[in-house]
């Protein structure tokens, strides 16, 4: 099977059988990572792992600090706001994750939307654009899953930069110190859904005037106690442990470097077979074609073939590939784990239908 569900979605097989032997026993404790105690020595020592991990392959400054949390990247919608906006926040419409998150922001204060592709479904990433300087921050969301737009280069920006980065979070270089909040869903390339990942500059903790829920605020989950950071309640212990074992996999294939250099290989392959193959169109604009969720459809000639093509590619095995009901058509998500066997396997199956019906 190639999958390439948009998440969640496929794990490293390396992080997959650590987390099975993980379940019948952690650690060497005779008890399973399920059932063990947040408190225990080898657990303290896996989120202490984990977050250096997570500052090693992203060069995260010292002044950072990375939170393991619950709730989804949903949950950091209203979070960030919560505590960063005091009177106006900035935010870039380039899909239905960003347009929610914008949503949430209102709650708390103004909320200009500096600009939007909404115009034509998402398909394109806004260009020449104003930030407001008199803004708290400007939030982007870098990759879009639904639409298969991505930002990737990391923007100078007068004010402080956040970003939703859930679905390409380590599959590139990132220079963590244009932003002052990166967050994201685990989902994608970091892990199983249940954890949340927050990499916040530590001059914001604690900075916003309002009176904030003991949760909700980013200062609870940073405490200055080393044991306590992301610990003020239990942790999502099993998804932080598979993050754990998929970032050991990534730094095992070369860090980010490496997974940047084979996601653009991926992409560029299927992009190629999409623009080459008379019966499939992509949807995205292509200058801003994302190397994570790669969207197409069916040439208008062919639009009474999509269900034949998607019952051709699930004979050959292929799981995941519909596309969003929003765009429609197929979309193939192939995060850092996702293979460039599978892509080929993808390719080879649109070859081959173009073949059966020309």
């Amino acid at each position: 099977m190639h999958n390439f569900n948009a998440g969640p979605c496929v794990l490293p097989r390396e992080a997959v059988e650590s987390a099975i032997e993980a379940i019948r026993d952690f650690d060497g404790t005779g008890i399973g990572i399920l059932e063990i105690s947040h408190r225990t020595p080898g657990w303290e020592r896996i989120m202490k792992e984990t977050r250096e991990l997570w500052r090693e392959l992203l060069n995260i400054p010292e002044n950072y600090e990375i939170l393991f949390l619950g709730g989804g990247a949903s949950t950091q919608f209203f979070t960030v706001p919560a505590n960063l906006l005091e009177k106006k926040a900035a935010y870039l419409q380039t899909g239905v994750w960003a347009k929610k998150a914008a949503k949430e922001a209102k709650f708390y204060g103004e909320v200009e939307i500096v600009a939007s592709s909404e115009d034509k479904t998402y398909s394109y990433i806004p260009k020449n654009y104003v930030i407001p300087t008199d803004a708290d921050y400007f939030h982007i969301t870098t990759n879009n899953t639904i639409y298969g737009t991505e930002i990737r280069y990391d923007m100078d920006c007068p004010i402080n930069l956040v970003a939703d980065m859930s679905s390409d979070i380590m599959s590139r270089p990132v220079d963590v110190s244009k932003y002052a909040l990166i967050y994201g869903g685990a989902q994608k390339n970091v892990g199983p859904a249940g954890v949340t990942f927050v990499i916040i500059r530590r001059d914001l903790l604690g900075k916003i005037n309002r009176p904030l829920q003991t949760m909700v605020n980013y200062a609870t989950h940073a405490s200055e106690e080393e044991r306590n950071i992301s610990m003020f309640n239990t942790p999502p212990v099993f998804p932080i442990f598979v993050m754990h074992e998929t970032l050991k996999w990534v730094k095992k294939l070369g860090g980010v470097e490496a997974m940047n250099k084979l996601n653009v290989e991926k992409a560029t392959l299927l992009y190629d077979e999409i623009d080459r193959n008379s019966m499939f169109v992509g949807t995205a604009a292509k200058e801003d074609r994302s190397i994570m969720n790669v969207c197409f459809v069916m040439a208008e000639q062919y639009k009474d073939k999509e269900a034949d093509f998607m019952a051709f590619a699930k004979e050959r095995g292929m799981v995941g590939i519909k596309g969003h009901r929003s765009v429609g058509g197929f979309r193939a998500s192939i995060y850092n784990a996702c293979p460039i066997e599978s892509v080929q396997a993808l390719v080879k199956c649109m070859q081959d239908f173009e073949a059966a019906n020309k």
